[in-house]
């Protein structure tokens, strides 16, 4: 096999124009083709006028060892890497103890899997509900106004990507290809196929909910065991080794090894890591707003005429501001089509996200647009980023009426300095709703005036980012973990054998795809300290 990079193609093409791109391409007849596939799809849109379509693609010839030495050295045509997921070590035989997983976001879900795969039957440890259940809780917060602590877009199967764009694509340096294994057990699981070659992959709520349950049935046929509503309120650390947990009702559960993916929101397990003596530290994080625009001017900001077209979907941004104060300010977790949602998981705070389902048809685009902060911005502690997230999760839910609505105002009168008495043309999609006012008072001062200095200089690249009716929502303060949970180079905290930091909340990934595949790599060092008996 092939791979042929930087294939392009004009946005209306067919199934033959890419045969004859192949053909010209390697200088062979249709007769030399055995057949090809499609390993990545992505677009250039520099030039609204004549945007490319551009493919990677895997190709397989008849006799292709007589072709070889004259492709040999040719510009983007190499051999197909090994993609393969291959197991690093498979349980010993007879009975043994159980690695225990803590968290089934992306990076506990996948840790799990793939222990389960090698053979190892993990214990699965979720503080929420499953995925059904816990969509039940998140809408009666959304609808109603009524938070469960323990389940609601930060806790329960899923993590807190479930109510997320369901984004796969990331920028992590990946060698050994572990995010093909991720996209490949997403497809088998039943999400749609073309997330293995479109460039910047989806899924969307409503379909990941259904890819959850099957692969939480897949972790159930190997052995594995998954218990929910178990949340873990102690650590069982003996001489500096881990020795089980125990839950909040009192169970002691024995391991020697367990992977700790709880997820950036675990506050109270922070608190009990640090109690313990688990080294931790304060990390950067941001903090902001999100911001929504009618969904068509986005398109046809960033597609011009061929807005709309199928290949395209719906457009995305991803924009950046260096402010004069010394604060960078950028767009974060972009959601074309999408919605607004309420992500709280503490009572008395309100917290914004972004959603979309897979189809993107929602009327308003939205994203963060948040500021860049650090641990000397709150030199308190390790906790201390924790605590300046409550206080203006706080403060936004005193602004918006204190029945979980979200204080909103109009682009036009943030940049003015007035607050907001009324809303214009873009309705918000915030659920239980928001309640116009004054956002300066819901940010530190250092970050609202980024933000006043970002928004103009952002409409210079989207003209109408910065449209007077565009409107704000507070406050978006969970871009990340606000707290590092330090491992070696075996994958185990500093000084605690035995016990494994991961994905988000351990400080080591940001997003479904990175979680996932830090899931992966964590796994795989349980496994092979496992195999050795260590």
């Amino acid at each position: 096999m092939l791979r042929l990079t930087e294939v392009k193609l004009p946005l209306d093409h067919s199934e033959a124009d890419i045969q004859a791109a192949i053909l010209r391409r390697l200088g062979i007849t249709a007769d030399d083709l055995a057949g090809y596939s499609i390993f990545r799809r992505s677009h250039d849109a520099r030039n609204k006028t004549a945007i490319a379509v551009i493919y990677s693609l895997d190709v397989q010839l008849n006799n292709e060892a007589a072709h070889l030495p004259r492709l040999q050295g040719m510009a983007q045509v190499a051999p197909t890497p090994d993609m393969e997921y291959r197991f690093v070590a498979h349980a010993p035989a007879g009975p043994a103890a159980r690695p225990i997983v803590i968290g089934m976001g992306p990076c506990g879900l996948f840790a799990g899997l793939i222990l389960a795969q090698m053979g190892f039957r993990p214990l699965l440890l979720e503080r929420g509900k499953a995925v059904r259940e816990r969509t039940q809780d998140t809408f009666a917060l959304w609808r109603q106004g009524r938070l469960d602590p323990e389940s609601n877009v930060q806790f329960g199967e899923g993590g807190a990507g479930t109510f997320s764009d369901g984004k796969l694509y990331s920028q992590i340096k990946d060698r050994k290809h572990h995010g093909r294994k991720v996209l490949t057990e997403f497809v088998k699981a039943g999400a749609p196929a073309e997330i293995l070659y479109v460039s910047k992959p989806h899924i969307g709520t409503f379909r990941l909910v259904g890819v959850l349950e099957k692969m939480r049935a897949a972790i159930t046929a190997l052995g594995g065991e998954i218990r929910f509503r178990s949340k873990v309120a102690d650590l069982d650390i003996d001489q500096g080794r881990i020795r089980g947990v125990v839950l909040q009702g009192g169970e002691h559960l024995a391991a020697d090894h367990v992977i700790l993916a709880i997820g950036h929101s675990a506050r109270d397990t922070f608190r009990m890591l640090h109690e313990r003596g688990v080294y931790i530290e304060a990390k950067p994080f941001s903090l902001g707003f999100r911001i929504e625009h009618p969904q068509h001017l986005i398109d046809r900001c960033r597609f011009g005429r061929h807005a709309g077209h199928p290949l395209l979907g719906a457009a995305d941004y991803k924009l950046v501001h260096h402010g004069r104060n010394g604060r960078s300010v950028y767009s974060f977790c972009m959601c074309p089509g999408g919605t607004v949602v309420a992500a709280a998981s503490e009572p008395g705070g309100v917290v914004t996200n972004g959603m979309s389902q897979y189809s993107r048809k929602e009327r308003n685009a939205n994203a963060g647009i948040v500021v860049g902060i650090t641990p000397a911005d709150y030199p308190e502690g390790p906790l201390a980023g924790v605590a300046l997230q409550r206080r203006w999760e706080a403060r936004a839910f005193e602004l918006g009426g204190g029945d979980y609505r979200a204080p909103a105002q109009l682009v036009g009168d943030f940049l003015a300095g007035r607050p907001s008495t009324s809303l214009g043309s873009v309705p918000p999609s915030y659920a239980p709703g928001v309640k116009p006012g004054d956002l300066s008072e819901s940010l530190p001062e250092y970050a609202v005036e980024a933000i006043r200095a970002a928004l103009p200089a952002f409409d210079k690249q989207i003209k109408g980012f910065a449209m007077p009716d565009a409107v704000l929502t507070g406050v978006e303060t969970r871009t990340s973990s606000p707290i590092r949970i330090k491992r070696g180079d075996d994958y185990q905290s500093r000084n605690v054998a035995g016990l494994y930091p991961a994905g988000e909340g351990a400080g080591y990934a940001g997003g479904i795809l990175s979680a996932a595949v830090d899931g992966i790599e964590v796994a795989e060092a349980v496994a092979l300290s496992m195999a050795r008996g260590s």
